[in-house]
């Protein structure tokens, strides 16, 4: 009896093995599959158009207004959905469809399998409770093979994401290592211009054409490596050399407009130092008018770098043609007026974005307004505007008319030595690389130093020479010490600016800036100024008659000039100054 019961079970077993594997083979697998797969697709997202998509998680208030890009997050996050959507599907199939619904539901109580209707005979009903282990087993069967394959295409599907991470990871390195090499290449380090931020940056707010939205990550990161789509749909380039030059830019600290030159051209820092009343503001008036003079006459290029560095420029301009001399520095802290100069043209065309301070000579005198020029600690090197006239040796050797001159002259309140000496140490302290810096000093007023006869002439000799002959070699000294190169010029800024100023005047004002812009590796200009400086030809003695002060011609701010000129002036002739070729 127990060797027939054995036999019996035996049958079954066998009966529903083949009914378990002939229905997994013929119809549970491929049903699970396919479930699986549909469940997988519809899992990357909804297909109505225009629903949300809550598998994309909203960008935070305040955050970077662009979508990340797919690779960085989304494609990991779909994949997960898909892998748990055709494992839920599976798991859903096997014990709520199969075992639940068929098997328990169904064939277990003589119920038609597809249909659900109860079978008319007994013999039928029978067959059904037979076929039911088997189905089981199917089910069992179907959900692991199909499990089995569905975690075969997951493995081969996340390796697939992997290589794509991959390549966009090794293109986002690359592009970030292109556009950090170009800057290095370039020197490019930018800093604000504008007062009360000089802050540097390692990458300025990009604006959005299509929206006005501002992009702080705008380079190759997790929004994109070639690009980065903004929330409003536009694409945006992420490198310079793709475009990103063409946006406009914000500094992130102090949210102003910057030119766009600023991530894309070297930046050179140059302070005009000097006291009040050293002609700080008609030296740069004079080398202005001067770039625009060697423009016309070499490969120099000479441009504003934007609308507003135009109109400040326009109206210094206006202000020396109309009054005849420049209204003193107001405000605190200064803004840089910045000039794109090149060289050549097209693409060999080599470029600096020239950032001119212009601070008042008040900020300059003692250690505690010194230290607020934070621009000092980006100076790429120094314009020392010298006043001679306001030296106490220098004063102390004029005679009576000598000295009536040098009083109409308006000197300033501080002289070279003292301006130099209160502000040097701050220099090094907020730089830290005054040992690294060129220094032009420019002797300004040279029109009424021309006419004094208690004092050597400052063309008849060297600059440098010139001034330890009349006792500020202290000052020379100095400059060669602390500084890794020191050039002198000798310049009347009255003489190069206005209606009739002197073109070759013009030009030597400008030189000093060209000079120290060499040192950054763009040589547009002159051959550089030795170390004693050029000798310099006389200038013409003003016409016409003098003021009822007597006062004669000054670089300095508020000052009165018989300006030289005239049809019988220097040879050389004279120029209008043309700012618009600027």
């Amino acid at each position: 009896m127990s060797a027939d019961y054995r036999t019996v079970l035996l049958v079954l077993a066998g009966f529903t093995a083949a009914v378990g594997v002939a229905v997994c083979l013929a119809y549970g697998l491929w049903r699970f599959l396919g479930l699986a797969l549909q469940a997988s697709a519809t899992g990357f997202g909804p297909r109505t158009p225009g629903t949300p998509d809550p598998l994309i998680a909203p960008s935070p208030p305040g955050g970077e207004p662009a979508r990340p890009a797919y690779w960085a997050r989304q494609m990991w996050v779909d994949a997960l959905a898909a892998a748990e959507a055709a494992a839920l599907t599976v798991w859903d199939q096997l014990l709520r469809h199969w075992l639940g619904e068929l098997v328990r539901g169904r064939l277990l109580r003589g119920r038609s399998g597809f249909t659900g209707e109860e079978a008319d005979h007994v013999i039928s009903r029978l067959v059904l409770r037979l076929i039911a282990p088997g189905t089981a087993v199917a089910a069992v069967l179907s959900a692991l093979l199909s499990s089995a394959l569905l975690l075969g295409v997951a493995v081969a599907f996340a390796a697939q994401l992997a290589l794509v991470f991959l390549v966009a990871l090794a293109g986002l390195l690359g592009g970030r290592a292109a556009d950090l090499l170009w800057k290095g290449v370039r020197g490019i380090r930018m800093k604000c211009p504008y007062p009360g931020c000089y802050r540097p940056f390692p990458l300025a707010v990009h604006v959005c054409p299509g929206c006005g939205a501002g992009h702080r990550e705008l380079r190759p990161g997790r929004y994109g490596a070639l690009r980065h789509v903004c929330r409003c749909g536009r694409a945006l380039p992420t490198t310079a050399l793709a475009g990103r030059r063409k946006l406009a830019a914000l500094c992130p600290h102090c949210g102003q407009g910057l030119p766009a030159a600023v991530g894309t051209t070297r930046v050179v820092h140059l302070p005009l130092i000097g006291g009040t009343s050293a002609g700080k503001t008609m030296l740069l008036a004079a080398l202005l008018d001067g770039l625009a003079a060697w423009s016309r006459e070499s490969a120099l290029t000479v441009e504003f770098a934007s609308a507003a560095d135009h109109r400040d420029a326009t109206t210094l301009g206006r202000q020396v043609d109309t009054a005849g001399w420049a209204l003193k520095t107001q405000g605190g802290q200064p803004r840089a007026l910045m000039l794109l100069v090149g060289r050549g043209r097209g693409r060999l065309r080599r470029q600096r974005l020239l950032y001119l301070y212009d601070p008042m000579g008040e900020s300059l005198r003692d250690a505690d307004t010194t230290r607020r020029q934070e621009y000092l600690a980006h100076a790429d090197g120094v314009l020392l505007v010298a006043d001679v006239l306001a030296s106490p040796v220098v004063r102390r050797a004029l005679r009576d008319g000598d000295g009536r001159l040098a009083v109409a002259a308006r000197p300033a309140d501080l002289g070279p030595v003292e301006t130099y000496a209160g502000f040097t140490g701050e220099l090094q302290g907020l730089g830290g690389r005054r040992r690294r810096l060129g220094v032009a000093a420019v002797v300004t007023k040279r029109d009424v130093l021309d006419r004094l006869d208690s004092l050597p002439r400052p063309g008849d000799r060297p600059v440098d020479a010139w001034l330890a002959d009349i006792g500020l070699g202290e000052l020379v000294r100095s400059l060669g010490h602390d500084f890794a190169e020191a050039r002198y010029w000798a310049v009347s800024a009255r003489a190069a600016t206005g209606a009739g100023a002197l073109e070759s005047e013009q030009r030597r004002a400008a030189e000093p800036v060209l000079w120290l812009l060499s040192r950054t590796g763009l040589r547009v200009g002159p051959r550089a100024a030795g170390p004693g400086g050029q000798r310099l030809p006389r200038l013409p003695r003003p016409r016409g008659p003098r003021s009822a002060a007597g006062a004669v011609g000054t670089d300095g701010s508020g000052g009165q000039d018989g300006r030289p000129g005239g049809p019988g002036g220097a040879a050389g002739g004279r120029t209008a100054p043309d700012r618009s070729s600027l």
